[in-house]
């Protein structure tokens, strides 16, 4: 199916315009059948969010340190949750931004045992 050229501009275009956003944050990938987690930060949590729906779909693992239990207990077997969201300031460059996110993730790996986290 061929879309028409000026239609296929327009979307291209509109794509282009997308807003994007400036949320990030620290987000969590519990194994349920563990109860292990992975503790992670994104500079934008949404696209996290997809890249995260998109390996559950595809069976590709998200992250190399989940990949043994990715394949032993299947993409189904994983959650994932945004923690904790920080939107970027205006005056913020984005490596500032990315040492908050850091400071954040530090944050939330102290609230759980060495041992449950990957």
């Amino acid at each position: 199916m061929m879309v028409d050229p000026e239609i296929r501009k327009q979307i291209i275009d509109a794509y282009k315009k997308r807003s994007r956003t400036d949320t990030g944050g620290v987000y969590l990938i519990q194994n349920t059948q563990n109860g292990k987690i992975l503790v992670e930060i994104a500079s934008d949590i949404e696209a996290a969010k997809n890249r995260f729906s998109f390996s559950q779909k595809t069976g590709s693992c998200v992250n190399l340190k989940l990949n043994r239990d990715w394949t032993l207990f299947g993409p189904d077997a994983f959650v994932f949750e945004v923690a904790e969201t920080l939107d970027k300031s205006e005056t913020q460059s984005p490596m500032e931004f990315r040492q908050d996110l850091n400071v954040l993730k530090k944050m939330w790996m102290e609230k759980y045992e060495p041992g449950s986290l990957y």
